[in-house]
């Protein structure tokens, strides 16, 4: 069915959407993960037991990560959410973008939050993490990128393959796709790029995460490649802090985590742990992939950051790190309607892009519910390159609470010299013959709005576009291996780390990083002569 035809009778896709919404509550008490032997949501399971590598965080890189290092050793995934399997809110296409309005304090798909700027965001909370909830646009990170922060290219490339073979699909573009990718040429966004996975100026259509079914692939289902009898994967345990030996007295090491079931009273706590085989060089590690407000919490939680403000919630210092929290930064990003009124159509997620003005904006169309019988069909643009970030810091000592964030949109005057920029290039896309013939508005060539105005604009509608990073940043809370400095025995590999949003959006990277880093960490332990099998700790 395309995009332009509607649903006809108002009720019709609530319904639908209500009755599903029903049948996948009613089964919810079924084991999740039917499809992956190896899930629990069982706390006691796992509570007390010792693995070679824990994992905490279920998501974009965390899956990834967690199926490479099960090649060889024993793993636990620690995820604060459920199950995707089953749920039309994330697997269906038809139902894409519902799971952002249809949320809840402990237990939805996707958790909400304000920054300090006012601006309404969202988390991934389900096994799959963003890579759930998102628009399912799979592009990879330019050259440059991957040449800036070190990666070797060939196996950053492999990576990638590994990853695009088992969930990554070539789309079939929709009509409203097929129109927004002549706005975006007649706006100037060139040359024609055609289908390609490349982060290249100009107009191309990028692979997605949704297959010729319309349903959606994520991290989790990488899962699958790993060993099954190697990979504990426990969903609804939320991480309170990670464990540390200090027998050492010039450097602590981790030794495992301590957690809390997510729908549970925060006073009730379980633990698991790391191998500990004789030889040292053997010894795994706590590797946080939880995200970029995940990741930096979890390290204040247990003591690693700035010493004034752990001592402010009492939290017992392992290590002062001024640069965990700090750093955070979001791409601002600006959408225009170009519909006249909201409509009742299937939602619609992009697949074309325009890669404008040496890569600095970057430019999608889509379909998108406001509300469970109402969409809007838009035009938006990010600032790939902001100049402006902030800080991360702690509400309170309990992990499922959101993290204090805030990002300082546009607060350089370069970003919102930009912002101008980008939203005169916006109004261009918007009012190219092509979409207003298509949503029957009228062609005006020039442009509507004076710089003044689209300053005030931007300062008034600044949005995000869910590509947050930062936190614990390379060069400052890790080093290039993404070891946390002043510690053993643990890392941190996700957009955390990350001082820009790489490509289009950070997906892609953030999968193939998973992959890459753990291949990176099998042939470090392969030299050291660590693979041997560990007995787990009764």
């Amino acid at each position: 069915m395309e995009l332009s035809q509607t649903i006809h009778g108002h009720g019709l896709l609530t319904a639908s959407l209500l009755l599903l919404i029903n049948f996948y509550l009613a089964s919810s008490s079924l084991p999740q993960g039917n499809r992956l032997r190896y899930i629990t949501s069982d706390v006691e399971e796992v509570s007390g037991k010792s693995f070679d590598y824990i994992v905490v965080g279920g998501g974009t890189a965390g899956c990834a990560l967690a199926a490479t290092l099960s090649e060889k050793f024993s793993v636990l995934l620690a995820e604060r959410g459920g199950s995707p399997y089953g749920n039309p809110l994330v697997l269906d296409k038809k139902f894409y973008g519902f799971a952002l309005i249809e949320t809840d304090e402990y237990t939805s798909v996707a958790q909400s939050f304000i920054s300090k700027d006012g601006v309404m965001n969202q988390r991934g909370r389900v096994l799959g993490g963003s890579s759930a909830i998102n628009f399912g646009f799979y592009s990879r990170a330019s050259e440059y990128f991957i040449e800036k922060v070190g990666l070797e290219k060939e196996l950053v490339r492999d990576a990638y393959e590994w990853v695009e073979s088992r969930i990554v699909s070539k789309p079939e573009l929709t009509l409203w796709q097929t129109v927004a990718e002549f706005g975006l040429l007649e706006a100037g966004i060139l040359p024609y790029n055609g289908f390609s996975l490349e982060h290249i100026e100009g107009t191309k259509v990028g692979a997605t995460m949704f297959d010729e079914h319309g349903m959606r692939h994520t991290s989790a289902d990488l899962l699958e490649a790993g060993n099954p009898e190697k990979i504990t994967v426990l969903l609804n345990a939320t991480v309170k802090n990670v464990i540390f030996d200090n027998e050492n007295r010039n450097e602590s090491r981790a030794r495992g985590i301590r957690f809390i079931k997510s729908n549970g009273s925060p006073d009730q706590t379980h633990e698991a742990y790391l191998n500990q085989p004789e030889c040292s060089s053997s010894w795994g590690e706590v590797i946080l992939s939880a995200g970029a407000l995940g990741s930096p919490q979890i390290l204040l939680l247990s003591g690693i950051g700035p010493q004034a403000h752990l001592r402010e919630f009492n939290i017992p210092i392992v290590l002062d790190i001024e640069g965990v929290g700090q750093r955070m930064q979001d791409n601002p990003g600006i959408a225009l309607l170009v519909d006249n009124k909201p409509q009742n159509q299937l939602p619609d997620t992009p697949q074309v892009v325009g890669i404008a003005d040496n890569f600095k904006f970057i430019v999608e169309a889509g379909i998108v519910p406001v509300s469970l019988n109402a969409t809007r069909m838009t035009v938006a643009a990010k600032l790939a390159f902001p100049a402006s970030n902030g800080k991360l810091e702690l509400n309170s000592t309990d992990p499922r609470e959101n993290p204090s964030v805030q990002f300082n949109y546009l607060a350089k005057e370069k970003d919102m010299d930009e912002c101008v920029k980008m939203s005169q290039l916006l109004e261009r896309v918007a009012r190219s013959q092509s979409i207003t013939m298509f949503v029957g508005a009228e062609h005006k060539s020039k442009l509507m709005s004076s710089e003044d105005e689209l300053r005030e604009s931007c300062k008034k509608n600044v949005r995000t576009f869910y590509h947050y990073h930062g936190g614990c940043t390379v060069g400052s809370v890790v080093d290039k291996d993404y070891k946390v400095y002043g510690v053993e025995g643990l890392r941190v590999v996700d957009g955390s780390t990350f001082l820009e949003s790489p490509g289009t959006n950070p997906m892609a990277t953030l999968l193939m990083l998973g992959r890459y880093q753990g291949i990176k960490i099998l042939k470090e332990k392969s030299d050291a002569g660590a693979f041997n099998t560990q007995q787990q700790r009764p």
